[in-house]
């Protein structure tokens, strides 16, 4: 039973810094992104500080993931295994048909990489869904 206990505070402690990390790649990226029109007026040293920092918090942030991994239990570790990997397939199969969509001029607009990465979010957090319901 102690043994149980100890193993939900690390998973909590985990979890909680997987959520900060998280919160500081977000506010990281939104810097990055409006920073040079809102803050800085596009002078490019800024900008580069800006996108430095947030890849430095991005490895922070798989890091902090890959330590909230290793601490779930194996079914659990199995269920966000197979949601990745569906995650992934999903990026790849249909990021490389959305590109492919704009290069032939087929859609009107520019393919942007926020829609893709929305699009694993999304099928990232079904994923983990579903295998919840399928392993209760």
């Amino acid at each position: 039973m102690e043994n149980k206990k100890s193993w939900a505070i690390i998973n909590k402690k985990n979890t909680k810094l997987l959520a900060y990390w998280t919160l500081a790649w977000l506010l990281s990226m939104a810097l990055a992104t409006f920073g040079p029109k809102l803050l800085w007026d596009n002078q490019t040293i800024f900008s580069v500080i800006a996108i430095l920092l947030n890849v430095l918090i991005g490895i922070g942030m798989i890091l902090a993931n890959k330590r909230h991994l290793s601490g779930l239990d194996e079914m659990q570790r199995k269920l966000h295994l197979e949601a990745m990997a569906i995650a992934l397939g999903v990026a790849v199969v249909c990021g490389l048909g959305y590109s492919s969509l704009d290069i032939s001029n087929v859609i009107a607009y520019d393919a942007e990489i926020s829609h893709l990465v929305i699009l694993i979010g999304l099928t990232y957090l079904g994923g983990v869904i579903i295998g919840n319901y399928r392993y209760k």
